[in-house]
């Protein structure tokens, strides 16, 4: 019997090749059409082979095969609805990452991105400095980007260098602070480069801020109730 079914198979797989090559000589239809009309004629005989030897292999558990083919059915239909709307997933997906993690951007377009407000009423956000990430809470207050001790480490600030001759309100008061200037800053798909920044003595800053050296390079930001929409220049 299973040499019935590779019978089947063979037999099938040598019709469309027929058909394939039959195909090349086609005159009076345009590409695309004969290339559509090919490959549905292929996967027409290729499903009937598959069910005619579905047939000979459970002919007598026609049930069982029935219920293996609905189940086998659903799984395709799953998949090539997902694959169909891919790009609508992968978009609800940034949505539910966005609300989940804080301070992720969400991508609205070219060079634009969405920050949504924590609980906390804050908007924090995973910023990349020289290509490291690091957390920031968004302050229209502070008129410079400043960066923790620790996050200018990580970016590969030369902390040995600085000279702390800036004077910053933070909110526990006034604080000396160095001025940087950082290679490249990203929130996601918005990118500036040399940027002027900050950088906090040791101690006096618990987390990084987002500043108006950044915003004002932006071609527009604006607050939409417990969201914050950045867009960047091309």
């Amino acid at each position: 019997m299973r040499n019935l079914v590779v019978w089947i198979l063979i037999l099938s797989l040598l019709l469309m090749l027929a058909l394939l090559f039959r195909g090349g000589g086609t005159e009076g239809i345009s590409d695309a059409t004969t290339s559509n009309y090919l490959y549905s004629t292929y996967y027409l005989v290729w499903a009937a082979a598959v069910g005619a030897s579905v047939l000979v292999l459970f002919r007598n558990r026609i049930g069982q095969a029935l219920k293996a083919a609905a189940l086998w059915t659903a799984i395709g239909a799953v998949a090539i609805i997902g694959y169909t709307y891919r790009g609508e997933m992968t978009d609800v997906k940034d949505r539910v990452m966005s609300e989940l993690v804080p301070g992720r951007p969400l991508n609205r377009g070219a060079h634009t991105v969405e920050i949504v407000r924590t609980r906390s009423g804050e908007f924090q956000v995973a910023a990349s400095v020289n290509g490291v990430r690091v957390p920031m809470l968004l302050d229209t207050g502070a008129s410079s980007i400043v960066l923790t001790q620790e996050a200018a480490k990580a970016a590969g600030l030369p902390l040995e260098m600085l000279e702390y001759n800036v004077t910053v309100e933070t909110a526990n008061g006034r604080a000396r602070a160095a001025s940087v200037t950082l290679d490249r800053v990203a929130v996601g798909d918005v990118v500036e480069r040399a940027v002027p920044a900050l950088i906090a003595q040791p101690g006096q800053l618990r987390t990084s801020l987002l500043g108006m050296s950044f915003l004002n390079r932006l071609e527009s930001w604006e607050m939409r109730g417990d969201k914050v929409l950045m867009r960047g220049y091309p």
